[in-house]
């Protein structure tokens, strides 16, 4: 399908959301000559029912906004797993302009655009504190990539908490995996699921818990905490707190949308979204150790609803073979998926950090 037929059949199917993208350019242009103009902004946020939309997203959109820019702009915002878009398509829809301001999670986009999801590849960000040194160092490059190749303008990136694994019955280590059907959200987890013989089923974050009623999986790689705000202690038993990824994504507006906003009201967003973009990562902080709590009945859990998993500790092997995932199969599948300008993004940026490079397209390293 070309570009043109793929923006007619989704300006077809999203029906009054896209049409409500259209009359956005026309108020924001309209608003750059009217300061008094109220623009109404159209935006699709992350995953509903969890923290991130609930308590930060959405109060920023809807409360916060319309302070930050003197009442000049209001704004609606869905989550974009209830408003009629497939996740893996946000990138094209934000190029196209039918979604001007969207959240993309970047495990859901990399089919498109593999290059934007090495930051969250599994084994790479251990904690926290990693993770934050690994966002900081490819930030630019990400920016420059979607502005460049896509036509969008990056306005933040946000983090949900340390995503781990949940099984039905007992495992001791990874290893354990192998035979046993793991629910994904990324290419890279798939990978490294099959590296170590299990079954990667790559399925969306609403439909998890169904799946393991049905039978469908027999563990899944998700949040600490969005595992217990969805319920699923309640269909598994055994929790690892090994961080395999954390599931980053990004903010941002089509250009185009973007540019047609008052100078002013680009500053007050852009200001705003940076608190938020802060107050995201360290919520995600807190609330893997948090959502942890909950999920093993620790007394530290601040939830509504306290489960009783059982907790499987970190085996020092698991620890040890990270950075070998990482080497030896992580990264030069990625590779194989992006191409030699892959190679040169990692090794000028991730790579002089970790003082791993990678030499060829096959994903050799030195």
């Amino acid at each position: 399908m070309n570009l043109r037929n793929f923006a007619r059949a989704r300006l077809h199917w999203c029906g009054s959301f896209a049409f409500a993208a259209v009359i956005l350019l026309g108020a924001a242009a309209h608003g750059a000559d009217a300061p008094d103009q109220v623009t109404r902004l159209k935006v699709v946020g992350g995953l509903a029912d969890v923290t991130q939309f609930t308590k930060f997203e959405r109060p920023f959109w809807q409360t916060e906004v319309p302070k930050i820019t003197h009442g000049r702009v209001v704004a609606d915002i869905y989550p974009f797993d209830q408003s009629g878009f497939a996740g893996p398509e946000m990138l094209q829809l934000m190029r196209l302009g039918v979604v001007p301001f969207g959240t993309a999670l970047l495990a859901q986009v990399a089919a498109d655009e593999p290059e934007l999801n090495v930051v969250d590849l599994p084994t790479l960000n251990p904690d926290m504190k990693t993770l934050r040194a690994t966002v900081g160092a490819y930030r630019s490059h990400i920016s420059d990539l979607l502005a460049h190749r896509y036509g969008v303008e990056l306005l933040a990136i946000y983090a949900y908490p340390a995503q781990v694994l949940f099984c039905a019955s007992q495992f001791r280590t990874l290893h354990d995996l192998a035979g046993r059907k793991v629910r994904t959200s990324s290419v890279g987890q798939s990978e490294m699921m099959a590296a170590l013989g299990a079954i990667p089923i790559q399925i969306p974050f609403a439909k998890i818990v169904d799946s393991f009623r049905r039978g469908v999986v027999d563990c899944a790689i998700t949040g600490t905490r969005s595992g217990a705000e969805i319920g699923l202690p309640e269909v598994t038993s055994y929790i690892s707190p090994l961080a395999i990824s954390w599931g980053l994504s990004f903010f941002g507006a089509n250009r185009e949308a973007w540019n047609q906003l008052a100078p002013d009201i680009r500053g007050q967003l852009r200001g705003g979204l940076q608190h938020l973009e802060a107050a995201i990562w360290d919520a995600a902080d807190r609330e893997t150790s948090a959502g942890l709590a909950c999920d093993i009945g620790d007394v530290t859990c601040d939830g509504d609803k306290v489960y009783h998993m059982t907790l499987v500790p970190i085996d020092p092997a698991d620890q040890g073979e990270r950075k070998q995932f990482l080497e030896k199969t992580i990264l030069p599948d990625w590779i194989q998926r992006c191409g030699q300008d892959c190679v040169e993004a990692w090794n000028s940026t991730l790579g002089r950090q970790l003082n791993i490079k990678m030499s060829t397209a096959t994903g050799d390293d030195q």
